[in-house]
């Protein structure tokens, strides 16, 4: 079992954020600690939602005491989410120099939940700009959709050539591109490491509730805590997120709970690209 220390939103009902990420590593069997960035009653897809942002002094105690109590030393990774000022980028930023600090090895996961098309941000620019100047080049791993792609590396990424070469100017060393449209119904997952680039693909569907690219990202890092590649984590994230989709036909959330072993659903096949 790891530890991860997860920084996200945090919702009462749905599977968003740290409501999708608890779930899919305590299904693989690590251990969350949770430091919620923001608490609303649901996501923002819904008619309506009240809630607001966690005040960042609030979780610079929060995570003072964690500190104090010993458990930033005992964290395997940090893995962040929707951070919504560039003030919370700053302490995410303070709080993986501290685990660091105490743990040379950890992983540092960031995804980066910045925007998508086709409606473009859905942060602070300044939020979008902290994340690209102070976090990305602290991480990892770093897990994007082709709009965050686009902004972070500064680059056009509208061929398979061009978001390779976008997600190796990143600085981690491992990038994961999801959503990437292949043909008019499918869509691939691109993971770029050192010295290759491996893909999988899954069908399009209509429809699907929020929270896939928290779980895709939480189920990838779960795997790596294990000991396995990038592109084999992608393969069982990939193949985990499309059960929990087929799962959650007809609801408005994804559907985690219950019986269903959707975390132990056959990895996707990983399409090796050297380059």
């Amino acid at each position: 079992m790891a530890t991860v220390i997860a920084v996200s939103s945090f919702v009462a009902r749905g599977t968003v954020g740290l409501r999708a990420i608890m779930p899919a590593l305590d299904r693989l069997g690590h251990e969350t600690i949770a430091c919620p960035t923001i608490l609303l009653s649901n996501h923002l897809g819904h008619a309506r939602a009240a809630g607001g942002a966690v005040a960042p002094e609030t979780l610079a105690a929060m995570i003072d005491v964690l500190d104090g109590n010993g458990w930033l030393a005992k964290a395997d990774a940090v893995l962040t989410g929707y951070l919504p000022s560039p003030d919370h980028v700053r302490l995410v930023e303070s709080l993986v120099t501290r685990v660091r600090a105490q743990r040379t090895d950890a992983l540092i996961v960031c995804d980066a939940v910045l925007g998508d098309h086709p409606d473009g941000f859905y942060v602070p620019e300044g939020v979008a700009e902290a994340v690209r100047d102070r976090l990305a080049p602290l991480a990892t791993h770093m897990k994007v959709n082709l709009f965050e792609l686009e902004f972070l590396s500064g680059r056009p990424v509208e061929t398979f050539d061009e978001i390779v070469d976008a997600a190796r100017s990143l600085p981690p060393p491992v990038a994961l591109t999801s959503s990437v449209p292949i043909g008019t119904d499918r869509l691939a997952n691109v993971v770029t490491m050192p010295g290759h680039t491996a893909q999988c693909t899954v069908a399009l569907r209509s429809d699907v509730p929020h929270g896939t690219g928290d779980l895709l990202t939480a189920s990838f890092l779960g795997h790596l805590l294990y000991g396995e590649d990038p592109s084999t984590s992608v393969g069982f994230a990939a193949g985990a997120v499309d059960s929990v989709i087929a799962l959650s036909r007809g609801n408005d959330e994804l559907q985690l709970s219950g019986a269903t072993a959707w975390h132990e659903a056959p990895p996707l096949q990983m399409s090796r690209i050297d380059r």
